[in-house]
């Protein structure tokens, strides 16, 4: 696998959220359309910036996210407990979580890009390390995995609030 299939498979991922987003309003951009789908769209979003901006880290450069982004996006993966806030007063505005999404996005392709293949194969030590040992497994996992993840919860909160896929408009 070269880098080139990972970054197909990111912009993939950014062109996918972007879709599931063109057509909502900022309100329904909190909306909980029922329990199971508490990841509203405004939350996904900052979940997947931060999720670029610690893989940006993870290459090398500095975790860059804003302290009142980080305290509402960054979670500690499974079993965090908290819930995001149903409340569309304390989020972004979809415009801006797009913009910053696609900042983070182009940071971590710059990363990647500039990165020596021998160091992609180096260890690493990070929470799914046993399963995933080195930095190119982490990357895959982040950079495709983790995104395409929420990216589905999403495309569910969609279909739970009666609205198309957006998969077909790709």
């Amino acid at each position: 696998m070269t880098k080139n299939h990972i970054l197909r498979q990111f912009d993939f991922n950014l062109s996918y959220a972007e879709g599931l987003v063109s057509d909502l309003s900022e309100s329904q951009m909190a909306e909980v359309p029922s329990k199971g789908f508490e990841n509203h769209p405004a939350f996904t979003l900052g979940h997947l910036i931060s999720g670029s901006a610690s893989l940006a880290e993870d290459l090398g450069a500095k975790f860059e996210m804003d302290d009142k982004w980080r305290d509402l996006f960054l979670r500690k993966g499974p079993g965090d407990p908290r819930l995001p806030e149903s409340d569309r007063s304390v989020y972004p505005q979809k415009k801006q979580l797009l913009e910053e999404l696609n900042r983070q996005h182009e940071k971590v392709k710059n990363l990647l890009l500039a990165i020596d293949e021998a160091e992609l194969n180096q260890t690493v030590k990070w929470r799914f390390g046993k399963q995933m040992p080195t930095l190119l497994d982490l990357v895959l996992f982040m950079a495709i995995n983790h995104e395409a993840m929420h990216l589905g919860q999403l495309a569910g909160w969609r279909r739970a609030m009666g609205l198309p896929s957006a998969l077909s408009n790709l």
